[in-house]
């Protein structure tokens, strides 16, 4: 009975699809092997309701199969859980996705194997639909592949990421989750825990500037289906290229991989000079040039920085004795080029290092290393040695795939990532451009000022500098995304600075009560006062003193305490100023703004600030996505407070959001080299923390609290002036009760953050 009443809801759910009679055997023979007997009806009555909520037969057919593998892996439970996620898809995503999503869950309880991990990844996927509706049914496609690299713990952040970083564009939002952004393969790799070259690309392009004045141009190249991982760095010129990622490289392994790489590129670009011309070169010739060119740049980079070997020699694991092939050869004799201590005991590798040794006067010549590496060719073919050229990959990791050295003339073809050099020594001459496509390159300069650092241009100046990126913190996965939002400097403009001035000389009552005020404040080191009437403690060299003198019958000195004082003050002030939209509201009868009110209440604390030599500086802030975090210097804490000064205060303009978190990361990095012993960040905001691609109050005002948190870690006080009659709701939970004050009346701000900073200071 129960048997034919399987196979008549299979046939309702077949409708027209045309499923045969042994399809629907099979079916119902699967549905009595993976649902216990007392569910079986239970599980009918949820492929029936699919069938009455006006689903597709395609989704209606799909959950009969899937859900029976669900079933199989996890238990009947977690079947009826997939039918009540591919109802509420349905209304919220439409049917495209819920169609996706049977096939999705049956990838899933593959990788996922417990009833708990998959119950997760369906109320992630329902969480999430309803801000993603459009793109649903692309994200339940690469399932298997996203939960493949990143499992369950990183799939939340993942799909997160893709849905802040796109801010709402439905164009981006739907290129990163069908994966025609490269930033969703990036985020990928992240959360899988692998370490990507965009992370590092600002550290390791300025260590190359450091070392040798170099801008290299690199690129980061990925994986696709006709072009795997490239497996080494290269380059052509000016332009350098690397893996996106080191796949099965530990991540504190792989930045010292990255590190290795391009300082070995630079080594190149210092000293290799011309192309080698293959002419009639054998592919094991042109592997031992090729070695010997990479040490000798090495030898020479090592002369101007003998902490490269620090750097180079761990990655050369070569051993003495074992197979003797020409890899093996090769791989000791690298190690004992660059290694004093490294002893072989062939005589191949002895007499390599003898010949290169030999000619270190002559190290700046490249023609040596063609030399050198062609005798040694000729011997290791005497010796019969086998070489393969094709499964032949250049030691030690870190270096080169040695394309750059060589000139292939009309050899040279359209070197794709991952070319085998020894591909290009045989291949037909072919016609069209010889250079390398990248997706990313941009029109070159020529070589020499591709090497060389560059000033930045007036217009870029003018136009805005990116300076840094800073991680910002996601609070619904409990963790920072890693240079997620960059800081881009402008210049200030200037304005009048003798209204600044004015101001001053209107108000002097308040400029001279302040700073008598203000003057008795004392921050500092406490410094040890010896031989004092009084004190809270001996001070030990005059007692014993004052005992030796009443030893020898004379009038022992009374002055035998010590105590600490605090004799001058010791704090640098960061002064961080909100200019974002909402400074432009008129709060006063005459037309004053709350940007008016920062001016003057900025104006009258700089004095005072100034006139007590306080070190302090003066940035202002606002933001536009979290790609262009505006942000001024008015004042560092380098420089006087002139004129110049008052007009950058003078010509403040006021637009834009407030992205306060990242503006507070940037002013602890200048904070942090400050010698004080108190460093303080003194922000003044009219508004709850907000910006352009930010959807969620609550995303940016936690990521503020953790910047907030963190910096008071590092010992920087965070203060905030809130200029907002609700500010409460947020300021107190961003900087905590003591650090928020709120100014009930704006036109009273002016006279009322100076006290407030001596209140702070004292």
């Amino acid at each position: 009975m129960l048997e034919t009443e399987i196979r008549e809801l299979l046939a309702e759910l077949a409708g027209d699809d045309g499923t045969s009679a042994a399809s629907a055997d099979h079916l119902a023979a699967e549905a009595r092997r993976h649902i216990p007997a007392k569910l079986l009806a239970d599980w009918q009555r949820q492929c029936r309701a699919l069938a009455g909520a006006g689903l597709s037969t395609g989704t209606r057919w799909g959950y009969v199969r899937h859900s029976l593998v669900v079933a199989e892996q996890l238990g009947a439970q977690a079947a009826f859980q997939l039918a009540e996620s591919v109802r509420q898809i349905a209304y919220i995503a439409g049917r495209r996705a819920a169609q996706a999503l049977p096939h999705a869950a049956a990838a899933a309880v593959r990788r996922l194997g417990t009833p708990g991990a998959f119950r997760l990844w369906l109320n992630t996927v329902e969480r999430y639909a309803p801000q993603m509706p459009d793109v649903l049914a692309a994200l339940l496609e690469h399932t298997d592949r996203v939960l493949g690299q990143v499992g369950i713990a990183g799939y939340e952040a993942w799909v997160l990421n893709g849905l802040r970083a796109s801010g709402g564009d439905r164009a981006r939002r739907h290129a990163y989750f069908t994966f025609s952004d490269p930033d969703a393969e990036r985020a990928l790799m992240r959360e899988a825990g692998e370490i990507v070259y965009a992370d590092l690309d600002r550290r390791l392009t300025t260590y190359l500037t450091a070392l040798w004045r170099l801008r290299l141009m690199v690129r980061a190249v990925g994986g696709s289906p006709g072009r795997p991982l490239p497996r080494r760095a290269s380059f052509d010129g000016g332009v350098v290229w690397v893996p996106e990622t080191l796949p099965g490289v530990p991540a504190a392994a792989a930045v010292d991989l990255f590190r290795a790489s391009l300082a070995h590129v630079a080594a190149h670009a210092m000293f290799s000079g011309d192309r080698f011309a293959v002419g009639g070169l054998k592919p094991l010739q042109i592997a031992l040039v090729s070695l010997i060119e990479d040490a000798r740049v090495e030898l020479l980079a090592l002369q101007a920085f003998p902490g490269l070997r620090r750097l180079w020699l761990p990655f050369h694991e070569a051993r003495p004795g074992g197979a003797v092939t020409a890899p093996t050869l090769m791989a000791r004799l690298a190690r004992a080029l660059i290694d004093p201590d490294y002893r072989d005991g062939d005589a191949w590798v002895d007499k390599g290092r003898a010949m290169l040794f030999a000619r270190r006067v002559s190290l700046h010549d490249p023609t040596i290393s063609r030399g050198i590496g062609n005798l040694l060719g000729n011997d290791l073919g005497q010796m019969r040695v086998q070489f393969n050229a094709r499964s032949y990959i250049v030691e030690p990791a870190y270096r080169d795939d040695n394309l750059g050295l060589w000139d292939f003339g009309d050899d040279r073809s359209d070197n794709a990532e991952g070319t085998d050099i020894f591909d290009l020594v045989r291949i037909a001459p072919q016609t069209g451009d010889d250079t390398r496509p990248d997706p990313c390159r941009q029109e070159q300069a020529p070589e020499e000022a591709v090497n060389r650092a560059r000033p930045a241009d007036a217009a870029a100046q003018e136009e805005g500098v990116p300076v840094a990126r800073y991680p910002e913190w996601d609070y619904v996965i409990a963790r920072e995304r890693r240079d997620w939002a960059t800081v881009v400097e402008y210049a200030p403009v200037p304005g009048a600075a003798f209204t600044i001035e004015q101001f001053l000389k209107r108000r002097s009552d308040v400029v001279n009560r302040i700073t008598a005020l203000v003057r008795s404040a004392r921050v500092s080191r406490p410094v040890r006062v010896r031989r004092r009437l009084d004190g809270d403690r001996l001070d030990i060299d005059a007692a014993i003193e004052a005992m030796i003198s009443r030893s020898a019958g004379e009038t022992p000195d009374p002055r035998i305490y010590m105590t600490s004082e605090r004799r001058h003050r010791d704090l640098s002030v960061l002064l961080l100023l909100d200019i974002s939209e909402s400074t432009n509201d008129r709060v006063h009868e005459d037309g004053a703004t709350v940007l008016d009110l920062e001016r003057q209440s900025t104006a009258l604390l700089a004095h005072a600030m100034a006139e007590l030599g306080d070190l302090f500086a003066i940035h202002a802030f606002c933001s536009n996505g979290r790609n262009e975090v505006r942000y001024q210097r008015l004042k560092d804490f380098a420089t006087p407070y002139d004129n110049q000064v008052k007009a950058n205060l003078a010509g403040l303009t006021a637009g834009l959001s407030t992205r306060i978190g990242i503006a507070l990361r940037h002013a602890a990095a200048d904070l942090r080299r400050q010698p004080t012993l108190r460093k303080v960040v003194l922000v003044i905001t009219d508004g709850e923390p907000s910006d352009i691609d930010v959807q969620e109050r609550r995303y940016l005002v936690e990521d503020a609290r953790k910047a907030v948190i963190t910096l008071n870690h590092e010992g920087i006080d965070v203060f905030c002036v809130g200029l907002q009659s609700d500010g409460d709701r947020y300021l107190t939970r961003i900087f905590g009760r003591r650090n928020a004050v709120q100014v009930d009346r704006l036109e009273l701000l002016p006279e009322k953050l100076p006290l407030l900073y001596f209140r702070l200071t004292s």
